[in-house]
């Protein structure tokens, strides 16, 4: 990363980046590979935590050093030297999302430069944390440097003892969770204030009842750039979506309606191709609609389903246990790695309909749909419509081996339904799919994670979509 760089990102960071002029000259890169820069970085540590701070007996050296997930980066001067470094390394598996940076050491000598060295390392460590996939970044922060981490944007968490000296774990703030949910879902309440006809309750569900009728209706529309690009997947998507928002009102599929656009008719007839196998494997009949030709790509679709009892997302309360039940086979869809995962396409109609059924079968308090807004974005949703929060326990989140937790919890899923239900209540009997009790509901708004050290992080401050829950309806 270059100094100039490096400077913009200090600034966002909150920290004391210099200004354009006095950008500093040195550069901070990754130090993996490269013996030389590994060695310095060994020899500024001995210097500084075993002779001068003597917190070491001989070496600072530990496990973490050589592990093959450790990253190390240093900063450069323009002669190639040296001015410090710091290491990050995963806490258990890489791919679990727990990350701590430590041995941060710069070179005194350069006295001018520290704290803008120190800056850009601490600044970088924290970029590098969240390429790597981090969901929490903590370090172990002596008490006289914890001033300069607080000013860079770390938060103080609680004191401890780290080889007899005193220091404080810190964590840098990760706002994966409330990007997405801002990005998806957050504007909504506002939006629609005033639009929705029926205050009943329904406003956060996935689908709403027809007045006057034992249906449930449910509507979807696409992204366009996916209409655009990958038509037939764009097709399947419209009823997968669909057919999940029913299931997860409980409710059994009556039929489909759905709106097209489309450049030409060859691009119109991929579309349908897909439309017309996810209407098959979601036993979901296409019951007319609406076509167009000669503008740019555009699909949604209205799925109507049967139940006399749906189930509310606005069910639960604080107490009860959440469950997530998700289709944890296939893979990442090709040209979305990292945001959709499909187990779907694979299936056979059965189990398919193992799965769309299982919350009609076992009918739990509430209920959910992932989606876009991602496991987490929709248990706040949930939460949220309860008029509660949330806490989930990572390990015990279902997730496939080929998704890291950061992907899995942000992504598109697939199948993957969220469910509130009484404490010890059975999971959901949904064929192929993997059912965990991973969290609860509880009275604090928002949605914490709870780290197999017992440590809560937070992911989502408050509600996700200021959608009026139903304890706002009833009064």
């Amino acid at each position: 990363m270059s100094s100039s760089a490096m400077t913009d990102l200090i600034a966002r960071l909150g920290g004391p980046g210099p200004r354009p002029a006095e950008r500093p000259a040195f550069l901070v890169v990754g130090a993996d590979g490269h013996a030389g820069h590994i060695e310095a970085f060994a020899r500024l540590r001995r210097r500084e935590f075993v002779q001068r701070q003597g917190l070491f007996a001989a070496d600072d050296a530990d496990a973490y050093d050589g592990a093959p997930h450790t990253r190390v980066l240093v900063a450069l001067s323009a002669t190639g030297e040296v001015l410090g470094g710091v290491r990050l390394h995963p806490e258990g598996d890489p791919a679990a999302g727990w990350w701590r940076g430590s041995r941060l050491v710069c070179e005194r000598s350069a006295r001018a430069a520290r704290g803008q060295v120190g800056a850009a390392l601490v600044a970088a460590a924290c970029a590098e944390a969240v390429t790597a996939g981090a969901l929490r970044f903590d370090a172990h922060v002596q008490g006289a440097r914890a001033d300069f981490f607080a000013r860079l944007g770390w938060i103080a968490v609680r004191s401890l003892q780290v080889a007899g000296t005193d220091h404080l774990l810190m964590r840098w703030p990760i706002d994966r969770f409330e990007l997405l949910a801002g990005e998806t879902k957050a504007p909504l309440g506002p939006l629609l204030a005033g639009l929705l006809d029926d205050p009943g309750g329904f406003g956060a569900d996935d689908g709403v009842p027809v007045p006057g009728s034992s249906l449930i209706a449910a509507t979807d529309a696409i992204l366009p750039a996916m209409v655009d690009r990958d038509p037939e997947w764009a097709g399947w998507c419209g009823m997968l979506v669909t057919a999940h928002d029913l299931s997860a009102m409980g409710a059994a599929p009556v039929g489909a309606l759905d709106a097209i656009a489309a450049r030409d008719a060859a691009h119109a007839r991929r579309i349908v191709e897909g439309l017309r196998a996810g209407s098959r494997a979601f036993g979901l009949p296409v019951l007319g609609g609406h076509t167009q030709l000669g503008t740019p790509g555009a699909l949604s679709v209205t799925g109507l389903g049967s139940t006399s009892e749906p189930v509310r997302a606005a069910g639960g309360k604080p107490g009860d246990a959440l469950t997530l039940t998700a289709d944890i086979e296939g893979g990442w869809r090709p040209g979305y790695h990292g945001r959709q995962w499909d187990s779907t396409s694979r299936r056979p109609r059965f189990e398919l309909a193992a799965m769309l059924s299982a919350v009609g079968r076992a009918r739990p308090r509430a209920a959910k749909d992932v989606s876009m807004a991602g496991i987490v974005g929709t248990a706040g949703m949930l939460a949220e419509s309860s008029g509660c929060g949330a806490e989930l326990d990572v390990a015990s989140i279902p997730r496939p081996a080929a998704a890291s937790l950061a992907d899995w919890l942000t992504c598109f899923p697939g199948f993957a339904m969220l469910t509130a239900d009484r404490p010890g209540a059975p999971p959901l009997a949904a064929g192929p799919a993997t059912g965990a009790l991973c969290g609860e509901l509880v009275q604090r708004p928002g949605v914490r994670l709870r780290w197999p050290d017992g440590e809560l992080t937070e992911a989502l401050a408050g509600p996700v979509t200021g959608i009026p829950s139903r304890e706002d309806v009833q009064r």
